[in-house]
Protein backbone atom coordinates (compact mmCIF):
# COMPACT_ATOMS: atom_id res chain seq x y z
CA UNK A 1 0.00 0.00 0.00
CA UNK A 2 0.85 3.47 -1.35
CA UNK A 3 1.17 6.41 0.87
CA UNK A 4 2.60 9.90 1.23
CA UNK A 5 3.73 11.90 4.00
CA UNK A 6 3.93 15.76 3.30
CA UNK A 7 6.24 17.98 5.47
CA UNK A 8 6.99 21.78 5.54
CA UNK A 9 3.51 23.69 6.30
CA UNK A 10 3.67 26.55 8.98
CA UNK A 11 2.89 29.97 9.72
CA UNK A 12 4.56 32.50 7.26
CA UNK A 13 3.89 36.00 6.95
CA UNK A 14 2.48 37.62 3.64
CA UNK A 15 5.59 38.04 0.87
CA UNK A 16 7.26 34.97 2.76
CA UNK A 17 8.01 31.52 1.58
CA UNK A 18 7.28 28.05 2.36
CA UNK A 19 8.89 24.46 0.77
CA UNK A 20 5.92 21.51 1.09
CA UNK A 21 7.53 18.57 0.49
CA UNK A 22 5.84 15.41 -0.13
CA UNK A 23 7.61 11.44 -0.15
CA UNK A 24 5.74 8.57 -1.53
CA UNK A 25 6.84 4.64 0.08
CA UNK A 26 5.43 1.33 -0.75
CA UNK A 27 5.43 -0.65 -4.25
CA UNK A 28 5.31 1.69 -7.32
CA UNK A 29 6.03 0.77 -10.76
CA UNK A 30 5.80 4.18 -12.52
CA UNK A 31 4.60 7.46 -10.86
CA UNK A 32 1.95 9.10 -13.51
CA UNK A 33 1.85 12.22 -12.03
CA UNK A 34 1.89 14.10 -9.23
CA UNK A 35 -0.19 17.18 -7.70
CA UNK A 36 -0.98 19.59 -5.00
CA UNK A 37 -3.71 20.48 -4.12
CA UNK A 38 -5.42 22.66 -1.52
CA UNK A 39 -8.76 23.54 0.47
CA UNK A 40 -9.32 26.32 2.37
CA UNK A 41 -12.07 26.68 5.03
CA UNK A 42 -15.53 26.50 3.46
CA UNK A 43 -13.94 26.16 -0.15
CA UNK A 44 -13.73 22.90 -2.20
CA UNK A 45 -10.62 21.94 -2.63
CA UNK A 46 -8.75 22.72 -5.59
CA UNK A 47 -5.74 21.66 -7.68
CA UNK A 48 -2.62 24.37 -6.95
CA UNK A 49 -0.06 22.47 -9.39
CA UNK A 50 0.85 19.63 -11.00
CA UNK A 51 3.85 17.36 -12.84
CA UNK A 52 3.79 14.67 -14.86
CA UNK A 53 6.03 11.64 -15.58
CA UNK A 54 7.29 13.87 -18.54
CA UNK A 55 7.66 16.84 -16.42
CA UNK A 56 5.10 19.08 -17.87
CA UNK A 57 3.52 20.73 -15.27
CA UNK A 58 0.66 22.60 -14.58
CA UNK A 59 -0.67 25.67 -12.48
CA UNK A 60 -3.84 27.08 -11.25
CA UNK A 61 -3.87 31.08 -12.39
CA UNK A 62 -3.45 32.54 -8.78
CA UNK A 63 -0.23 30.94 -8.16
CA UNK A 64 1.61 30.80 -11.60
CA UNK A 65 4.89 33.02 -11.32
CA UNK A 66 4.84 32.39 -7.41
CA UNK A 67 4.83 28.67 -7.21
CA UNK A 68 7.32 25.61 -8.42
CA UNK A 69 6.56 21.95 -8.71
CA UNK A 70 9.51 19.72 -8.72
CA UNK A 71 9.64 16.12 -8.53
CA UNK A 72 12.46 13.47 -7.81
CA UNK A 73 11.87 10.33 -9.68
CA UNK A 74 13.91 8.20 -8.24
CA UNK A 75 13.48 9.08 -4.77
CA UNK A 76 9.54 9.06 -5.41
CA UNK A 77 9.39 12.53 -3.80
CA UNK A 78 8.22 15.80 -4.89
CA UNK A 79 8.26 19.46 -3.74
CA UNK A 80 6.39 22.57 -3.88
CA UNK A 81 8.36 25.82 -3.46
CA UNK A 82 6.04 28.93 -2.66
CA UNK A 83 6.97 32.13 -2.58
CA UNK A 84 5.63 35.68 -2.09
CA UNK A 85 2.81 34.51 -0.33
CA UNK A 86 -0.60 35.55 0.52
CA UNK A 87 -3.30 35.32 3.29
CA UNK A 88 -5.72 34.08 0.59
CA UNK A 89 -2.95 30.95 0.07
CA UNK A 90 -4.05 29.89 3.34
CA UNK A 91 -5.46 26.69 3.44
CA UNK A 92 -4.41 22.69 4.09
CA UNK A 93 -2.55 21.63 1.27
CA UNK A 94 -2.68 17.87 0.09
CA UNK A 95 -0.21 15.96 -1.81
CA UNK A 96 -1.58 13.31 -4.44
CA UNK A 97 -0.42 10.89 -6.59
CA UNK A 98 -1.36 9.10 -9.54
CA UNK A 99 0.56 5.76 -9.94
CA UNK A 100 0.48 2.28 -11.64
CA UNK A 101 1.51 -0.69 -9.88
CA UNK A 102 3.53 -3.87 -10.92
CA UNK A 103 0.25 -5.56 -11.51
CA UNK A 104 -0.27 -2.50 -14.37
CA UNK A 105 -3.65 -1.25 -11.69
CA UNK A 106 -3.65 2.51 -12.09
CA UNK A 107 -4.38 4.25 -9.03
CA UNK A 108 -4.55 7.55 -6.54
CA UNK A 109 -3.68 7.91 -3.34
CA UNK A 110 -3.89 11.57 -1.24
CA UNK A 111 -1.87 12.65 2.00
CA UNK A 112 -3.22 13.42 5.11
CA UNK A 113 -2.89 17.37 4.29
CA UNK A 114 -0.04 20.27 5.88
CA UNK A 115 -1.68 23.39 6.88
CA UNK A 116 -0.26 26.57 5.35
CA UNK A 117 -1.18 29.88 7.17
CA UNK A 118 -0.14 33.26 5.84
CA UNK A 119 -0.85 36.31 7.94
CA UNK A 120 -0.92 39.92 6.79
Amino acid sequence: QVRLVESGGGLVQAGGSLRLSCAASGSIFNINAMGWYRQAPGKQRELVAEITSGGSTNYADSVKGRFTISRDNAKNTGNLEMNSLKPEDTAVYYCNLRYSTYSRRYLEVWGQGTLVTVSS
